[in-house]
Order: C-alpha cells, then structure tokens, then sequence
C-alpha cells in the first residue's frame, strides 16, 4: 500500500459499532471490565487507550516497525527511552542537535549516571572512535537541527551493531514519508510529533516506532510506569495531522527548493544549509537513503545585525518556536532552541549569531519570497 493511502486511511474501519469513518475520541480514564479476570482490552488510559492505540499502530506501520508509542511530547519520548539504559551507560550523540534534547542529557539524565559523547555523525570514523567500553547506545538525528547535516543511517546502524549497540534516530525534520530508519538498521525511530507528523501547529506530542518484539516489551513498560502518555483528544489531532503528511509535505519540499535557489542567490545571503543542493556535504547520501530532502533551510545574513532587522520586518511569515506545520516559521536558533548549549560549542558548530531557520510551509511560494526580499531589503513588499 502506498504511504499516502497508508495515511488517509489512519483509523477508518476501526470503530465497527457505528461504522465512524474517523475514529471517536475516548475521553475516559478508566473501563469497565465484563467479568472478574475479563477485560476489554483496556484498564486504564494511561496504559492504553483506545484513539492512542490507532494512533500508535499508524506511527508503527508508517515507519514498518512492530509496535508504536505516543507520549505527551517529543522530549516525554526522549526522557521514556532513555529509561531504557541504566546507570554507567554512555551513548554517542549527534552534536549538533535539538538543544532540549542536550539539555535533557546534560542537565537532567548525567545526575542519573548516565554519560554523553558529542560527535560529527556525519563522519562514522569519528563515531567509531566515540565508542567506549561502557558505550551502550547511538542517539542520531537524521537531519540535524539547525545546520542540516546527514547522518548515514544504513552505515552508522551497522556500526551499532558491531558493538553491540541500540540505535536510536531522531526523524523529526525528515519523517517515515522521506526516510525509514528501521528500514536502514535503526532499533527505534523518534519523532516530536508536534511538527510534521501532527503538523498544524495545534498539539504537542512524541512518537517513537521500534523494530522487534522484545524492545517493544521494554518500551511499552517504560510507557506505562513512566507514564507520559499523550490523552485521547491530542492523539485524535496528531491522527488528523498525519492522514494528510504526504500530501503537505509535497507542497513544502516544493516550496524549499524554490525559496532556496532565492536565497542562494540573494546578495545578502552568505550561506544556505539546505540538503538539496547537490554541493550539500549530505546530499548523496540523503538521495541514495530518503525519498526528499525536507522543507528546512537555515541560512546565514552577512552581519549579526541584520537578523534583528529581518525578524522585525516579516510580515507574512511568523517568529515563532516550533517548524514543520503549514505556517512558515523562522527562528533564530542562538537564542531559542539552542540557547541551552554553551556559547563556545554553538559557535564551534556553526550555530553563530547570522543563522535563521526556516520552516517552510503550504502557502504560496512567491509569496514567502516576497516576504523575505521585504525583510532583506528593509523595503514594504
């Protein structure tokens, strides 16, 4: 079945009561069991709930896992699978990632004993000599956050598994549309739902899909015992963002390709991080891995002083945290999403004071160009 039947069809059939084309939100904490030692199937919502469950089967057979969990949000995901190592495990990170993630690590889950190595996963050599003898896992993003850069996947899953480790990809900016990491080795594929997956910017959640029945046991223990569920009403809204994924996210990688070549050739414009363009450090691999390049662009202005100006001159396109829905968003990542990671790291890494970050949406592409040639040039459009 193609993706996007796969997806327009979340839920139908699953109500056989009153033949609902789309599936009823259970707003209910508990069930009724039918007899001593009998139950429906469900207990309890935050164990497992009804509109959760269609949910969590559409993130798994999207991503052609076994089973899928929903938490409350993209971070309730991380903090969940992280339950699944113990004290003196050490994992490999992407560097450059979500800064509430590094956050998450570095503040929160250290004092727990874990350890965290931040690497290049761009460059598996550099992972490999990461790997320590405590090393018991590989954290990746797929496409990172905000610079863009690609990970290997099929390379760096097999590299796990020589060590023996789970791998464990970030696939937000990408999603099961673009690209399958348990299709390419990964154990478990992540996802802060609240953007593309849901994709109106309406509701907050995480997904994670993972590949065999035994990691979904430990999974869907930590599930319930941690119990960061998503509730019924926003698993109902991140169901009815999915079921058009395929079809905004055509329109989006449609407008990025347009709004890049602009800023590519925009004067004030020093540097565009997009994986499309064929001179992108990425590009092959995410070509020969995916099936598309994402709607991000991060982009660079020729001084610091010109970002304030850009953000206070757009009219059309929001200043907004978050990406992926059908607005277009800009952020400035040095002072929002990674305003966590120091300073020194940020710029190391290319996160400088001149970077935006684009979150192309479906409106009209001439338009958003419209709206950042204004804000470029300081003249009304």
């Amino acid at each position: 079945m193609h993706f996007s039947t796969l997806a327009a069809q979340i839920g139908c059939g699953w109500d056989t009561t009153t033949g609902a084309v789309s599936v009823p939100i259970y707003q209910t904490a508990t069930f009724r069991h039918p007899g001593l030692g009998k139950s429906t199937g469900y207990d309890y919502s935050r164990s497992e709930n009804p509109t959760r469950s269609v949910l969590e089967d559409a993130i798994a057979r999207m991503d052609g896992g076994v089973a899928g969990f929903a938490y409350a949000s993209g971070m309730a995901a991380v903090a969940s699978l992280l339950l699944l190592f113990k004290a003196g495990d050490h994992l490999v990170v992407t560097e450059d990632l979500y800064g509430g993630t590094y956050r998450l690590f570095e503040q929160d889950f250290t004092r727990f004993g874990l350890a965290f190595s931040y690497v290049d996963t761009t460059d598996p050599a550099t992972v490999e000599a990461a790997i320590q003898p405590q090393t018991r896992g590989l954290f990746l993003e797929s496409l990172t956050n905000p610079l863009l850069k690609v990970a290997d996947i099929s390379t760096l899953a097999a590299l796990g598994k020589r060590h023996g480790l789970m791998t464990i990809v970030d696939n937000t900016f990408l999603t099961p549309y673009l690209l399958r990491p348990l299709d390419l080795g990964a154990d478990i594929s992540l996802y802060s739902g609240t953007k593309y997956l849901a994709g109106h910017n309406d509701t907050v959640c995480g997904l994670a899909a993972v590949k065999t029945e035994e990691l979904a046991e430990k999974v869907s223990f930590h599930q319930n015992a941690a119990g960061a569920v998503l509730g019924p009403q926003d698993s109902w809204l991140a169901i009815r963002g999915m079921k058009t994924l395929s079809v905004r996210m055509d329109r989006q990688l449609a407008n990025a390709r347009k709004i890049t070549a602009w800023l590519c050739a925009h004067p004030l414009v020093t540097k565009v991080h997009f994986p499309g363009l064929p001179d992108h450090p990425g590009h092959d691999i995410l070509k020969k891995n995916g099936k598309g390049f994402g709607a991000m662009i991060g982009f660079e202005v020729a001084e610091p002083g010109l970002v304030e100006k850009v953000l206070e001159r757009l009219r059309l396109i929001s200043f907004a945290e978050s990406l992926g829905g059908v607005e277009t968003l800009i952020t400035f990542p040095a002072l929002q999403t990674h305003a966590d990671i120091e300073p020194e790291k940020r710029e190391r890494m290319g996160i400088n004071p001149q970077l935006l970050r684009l979150s192309v949406g479906i409106e009209n592409a001439q338009d958003l160009i419209d709206d950042l040639s204004q804000a470029l040039s300081g003249e009304a459009a």
